[in-house]
């Protein structure tokens, strides 16, 4: 038997038209009409702030008072060149909600990217290790998860400051704990396998198993829970900013735009609506598209 037999996981291919297991799952997702559609929704968000300075029909900074609390283009009063109307400072509420955009998509991407790195980092470790590694990280997820997100975040950044740094840093803070539980739960199943125990017979590393042997088939969960939290990434750093810790003005974040439109909500509706209405359709697609992701990829949810 050589060493590449001894290496692979006990079941590499599903069964029928000698399809891998990811291949059949990528299948199920794609069959999955909802997911796909929740799918198209976040790639149309993703290109809008990749494009946003082609798409966005003003300057989302250019300010016009004559056009102070503008109504949107359907209404009395309203133009089809602001066709979302304006906020308080005459600021195309479009054009910021495009840009806007950006902020949101790039925080969310970054905080999962640096929390899921950290987490499969420390999650292997714990799991793989066991004993003093395991208990010194455990006991720090323990502590970390019994404080409110929200007001450990808050807390944060009153320390750090605003900026868009420090609100990655806030969030991915204590972010990493849900991947590192998830990493540790699958790598202690994972490390009594028989293809581990042959490589560690051979006289592999630790470093090699983890990364090499035990990683790439406990990567499913961790993909798709990382998906989930990117929609609860995405509403914190919209509260943050709307209590004014988040991206300072005049940059347009989707949560300062609620905020600023809260004294006029009764007026002037659309200042707060719309922006909201994108969180609240990002998010909720994103979630949908995670769930598509969890029943297809996820074998405790499958058939």
């Amino acid at each position: 038997m050589t060493s590449a037999a001894i290496h692979s996981p006990p079941v590499a291919k599903a069964s029928g038209a000698g399809q891998t297991i990811f291949q059949r799952n990528l299948r199920q997702f794609a069959a999955n009409r909802l997911a796909m559609a929740s799918v198209g929704v976040v790639l149309l968000f993703v290109l809008l702030a990749i494009f946003a300075p082609f798409i966005a029909p003003h300057d989302p900074n250019e300010t016009d008072l004559f056009r102070r609390l503008q109504p949107p283009a359907w209404q009395a009063g309203g133009e089809w060149a602001y066709l979302l109307g304006c906020d308080a400072l005459g600021r195309d509420i479009l054009s910021r909600i495009i840009y806007g955009s950006r902020i949101s998509i790039f925080i969310g991407a970054a905080v999962i990217f640096v929390a899921t790195t950290v987490g499969i980092a420390a999650g292997l470790a714990a799991g793989y290790f066991r004993g003093w590694v395991d208990v010194a990280i455990s006991r720090l997820v323990d502590i970390l998860l019994s404080f409110p997100y929200l007001i450990f975040a808050i807390g944060l950044m009153a320390m750090m400051g605003p900026g868009l740094v420090n609100i990655i840093l806030a969030l991915a803070y204590k972010e990493w704990v849900i991947p590192c539980r998830v990493v540790r739960g699958e790598t202690l199943a994972t490390r009594e396998l028989e293809y581990v125990e042959a490589a560690r017979a051979l006289g592999a590393s630790s470093a090699h198993i983890m990364v090499k042997e035990i990683l790439p088939n406990i990567l499913s969960p961790v993909i798709v829970v990382s998906t989930i939290r990117i929609a609860h990434v995405i509403i914190l750093e919209a509260s943050l900013s709307f209590l004014g810790l988040g991206v300072q003005p005049p940059t347009a974040s989707w949560g300062s735009m609620v905020a600023d439109g809260r004294a006029f909500i009764l007026g002037a509706w659309w200042v707060s609506t719309f922006p909201g209405l994108a969180i609240l359709l990002l998010v909720l697609a994103i979630n949908v598209a995670s769930q598509g992701l969890r029943d297809a990829f996820d074998p405790r949810f499958q058939e």
